[in-house]
Parts: structure tokens; sequence; C-alpha cells
């Protein structure tokens, strides 16, 4: 089967047939260079400093890991105290049910200071390598 050339198709063919130069817009061309040039002048991205960020986010890990350890392990000695299986850890003693409170707080009071001392260190020692003087 061959297809009959309409007058249609003839005009498309005779559009599409030209071979007229396309001009860009005045100006297109330089901004297009200018942002050439603008990008190659640019200074590389800094890389991430993960050789010194591995050892925080291994302690890090660490720190998780053994809070969720201590939390399972206080969850197993409620939920298991009517069975003989027993998780022995040493857990500060404010966390303990059956001491009043009043005897308590020296220790609270340590573990307020200890974890503030633990908090102050981690912003001076992020403040260092971050570059900026404490």
């Amino acid at each position: 089967m061959t297809r009959s050339i309409e007058p249609e198709d003839d005009e498309m063919n005779c559009i599409l047939s030209r071979e007229e130069e396309i001009l860009p817009s005045s100006g297109f061309a330089a901004s297009v260079m200018d942002a050439i040039r603008r990008e190659a002048a640019a200074p590389q991205p800094i890389p991430f400093p993960w050789k010194r960020a591995l050892p925080a986010l291994v302690v890090g890990g660490f720190v998780l890991a053994m809070v969720f350890v201590m939390v399972i392990a206080v969850i197993v000695q409620v939920v298991g105290a009517s069975t003989t299986t027993r998780v022995s850890i040493s857990l500060p003693s404010m966390l303990a049910p059956t001491l009043p409170l009043q005897e308590n707080l020296g220790n609270a009071a340590g573990w307020i200071v200890l974890a503030l001392l633990v908090a102050l260190i981690s912003v001076k020692l992020s403040m260092r390598l971050a570059g900026g003087r404490a």
C-alpha cells in the first residue's frame, strides 16, 4: 500500500526541509559562558572530615547500645521478678524503687553533676573540632 501525498503533507515536508540557521537571542551565548566561567572559578566543596567524626560516631553508637541494653535489663527485671531467671546489673541507687526519695537525693545530685560534665565536655570538644575556640 502506498500512501498518497496530500497537500498538507507536502507543505509540512517543505517547512521541515528548510535549513534556516537558528540564532540565539542577543546576549544568550555571553550569559551562558559567564555562568560556565563562574562555575569553573568556584572552589571545590570541602569534604566531610570522616577521620575526625568516626571516633565520635563509634562512641555514640556504643553509648546508645549500652542504654538499650540497660533498658532491656530493667524491663526484664521488672517483668521477670516472679520468675527464677534474674538479670543482675548494677543500677544507680536512685533507680531502685524500694528506697525513699530523700535517701536518693545525694546520688541523684551526683548523677546530675556527671551528666552536666559530660555535656560540657562534648560541647567543648565539638566546638574545638569545628574550629571555634571556646
